[in-house]
């Protein structure tokens, strides 16, 4: 097994699968080092497997953030994919690009050619966009498959007429352009199998590049090597805490793909990130950068819940003997509540109708879950309508505990700090109370579970909100692109580590402010980017 690599890539998630695997059609040599272990669980393939992942100690980051002040002292627990295709292959599987002034806020923060303009080429890139599409926006070459929903309940049906008929557009393409309206969700599904990063990327070219690409897997990555201010290489044990320390040397390029919580984690025990934190956590300064771990954002969510009388939901549909037919459908590729999303409708509107945007995503499941959290059904037939803040302006960080890489982080997103997230939740809330109480879901028998009627008043649902909301998984922003003046950022338009030769960040750290939406297609996008200006082209000469 060689040591010495064209491109070291830290990390095979949603970016750093993609990245390796356009690297090698180049013709490079990468070795891709991955904590965790394969993705051949039968769960990862199966997408109501979710549930099961999310909260696996082998295939999951288990991270817990601190106390909030926000939320009541109460913490929140946050995961992370550790296996081959990293958070997509354990993630809610819904595609959503976000809206086109996301990214042109990105470069007007001093990030010239991340604009919607310039960065619309690269989702297209990665995408085979399965159903009726518009080419101006869709790709329909990429190795990516993103389908419609294949399996349709009345409940569902109900919900979006009853949101129609309040006066909100039902738009079949919340991917092309404008966001704003009603629908059903798009996922990276192909006939009732996840489409994972290492699914579509990674593993086809695994076996189209040989030993040009080198997987490994539980390969705890522990330290950049830096010389001189140049990344080198990088230190890993294989086998993971108790396992054989290794070095592998790279030629051009370390290139940290490794998430939103441990790419800063990684910085910060290498030497490189704030001063002080450095001297806290006795790691010698390498390089001080203030940003590293800073400006850390993520989605905080709700989930209301209603019981319903008349109408089969997903709750009864998972009880034995059903579930047996269901498991069936599942194995011939039929449709299947086993191949379903967590997430089936969406509704992107506004909280306040003097806004221009959209500024709150739901989503609609014709299941009930217990406490209104995603993943333990509840035992009685229900639908669930969730809601989130799309760009919340409170800021978090991420820490690392101490210099030792099997510590877990300080982890503190500060959820609803801010007043403006309050109130944006809060008319979330109330919206997402409406879209369950129309006369179109009436025939079915509603009752309100979660929060319940006896929350009413702004006061009474924001501490319901507080007591049960929770993450959503959107992590991004701890190595923040911007330009060399901003003493915050982290990395330049081309994602090279400032100050550092020969080392770069690709994943969604990278993003100045989170997306409108769901982080797991942009994340793809950065990757895809990031590839070019690794291999100095233009997706004009693709």
């Amino acid at each position: 097994m060689t040591d010495t690599f064209d491109y070291i890539v830290v990390g095979a998630g949603s970016a750093g699968s993609t990245l390796a695997t356009r690297l090698c059609e180049s013709g490079a040599s990468v070795c891709v080092l991955e904590a965790g272990p394969s993705d051949n669980h039968p769960y990862v393939k199966m997408p109501a497997g979710f549930i099961k992942m999310v909260t696996s100690q082998k295939y999951a980051w288990q991270y817990k953030t601190e106390p909030g002040e926000p939320l009541g002292g109460r913490q929140v627990n946050i995961a992370q994919g550790k296996t081959l295709g990293g958070s997509s292959s354990i993630n809610g599987l819904v595609y959503n690009r976000g809206q086109p002034d996301d990214y042109n806020k990105w470069e007007q923060l001093g990030n010239p050619g991340w604009g919607y303009r310039d960065i619309l080429p690269y989702f297209k890139r990665s995408e085979t966009r399965l159903g009726e599409l518009d080419e101006t926006y869709r790709g329909t070459t990429g190795e990516l498959k993103v389908s419609d929903i294949d399996w349709k309940h009345p409940l569902c049906d109900a919900f979006i007429d009853g949101v129609v008929a309040l006066g909100i557009p039902r738009n079949p393409d919340h991917n092309a352009g404008d966001q704003a309206g009603v629908g059903y969700y798009q996922r990276t599904i192909y006939r009732t199998r996840r489409m994972s990063t290492a699914a579509a990327f990674l593993h086809p070219a695994r076996k189209q590049h040989g030993q040009r690409l080198d997987v490994r897997t539980e390969a705890h990555v522990t330290r950049i090597v830096i010389e001189q201010h140049r990344a080198t290489g990088v230190e890993y044990l294989a086998g993971g805490e108790h396992g054989t320390p290794k070095t592998v040397h790279a030629n051009c390029e370390v290139i940290v793909c490794a998430g939103t919580v441990n790419s800063p984690r990684l910085l910060q025990i290498s030497g490189v990130g704030p001063g002080e934190l450095l001297n806290e956590i006795n790691v010698k300064p390498v390089h001080v950068l203030a940003g590293v771990g800073e400006n850390f954002q993520d989605h905080f969510a709700i989930r209301m819940v209603a019981r319903v009388a008349n109408g089969d939901s997903i709750n009864d549909r998972t009880r034995w003997p059903r579930l047996g037919f269901e498991a069936l459908n599942w194995l011939f590729r039929r449709p299947s509540v086993l191949g379903l999303s967590p997430s089936l409708a969406h509704v992107f509107w506004r909280s306040n109708e003097s806004l221009d945007y959209p500024d709150l995503q739901m989503t609609f499941t014709p299941a009930s879950y217990q406490d209104g959290q995603v993943g333990l059904l509840d035992d009685y037939p229900g639908m669930t309508c969730g809601c989130w803040q799309h760009r919340p302006e409170s800021r978090g960080y991420i820490r690392a505990a101490s210099s030792s890489p099997f510590d877990s982080p300080r982890v503190q997103p500060n959820y609803l700090a801010l007043e403006v997230d309050r109130q944006a939740l809060v008319g979330g809330i109330k919206l997402a109370r409406r879209f369950l109480s129309t006369p179109e879901l009436s025939g079915f028998g509603v009752t309100e579970t979660h929060p319940g009627p006896d929350a009413q008043s702004d006061d009474e649902l924001l501490d319901w909100a507080r007591d049960t909301g929770s993450t959503v998984y959107h992590l991004v922003g701890t190595c923040r692109m911007g330009p060399k003046s901003d003493p915050m950022s982290v990395v330049d338009a081309e994602l090279k580590v400032h100050g550092l030769d020969a080392l770069r960040v690709v994943d969604a750290s990278v993003m100045p402010a989170v997306t409108s939406g769901n982080t797991n297609a942009p994340t793809i996008m950065i990757a895809e980017k990031a590839a070019d200006m690794i291999l100095g082209r233009s997706i004009s000469a693709q």
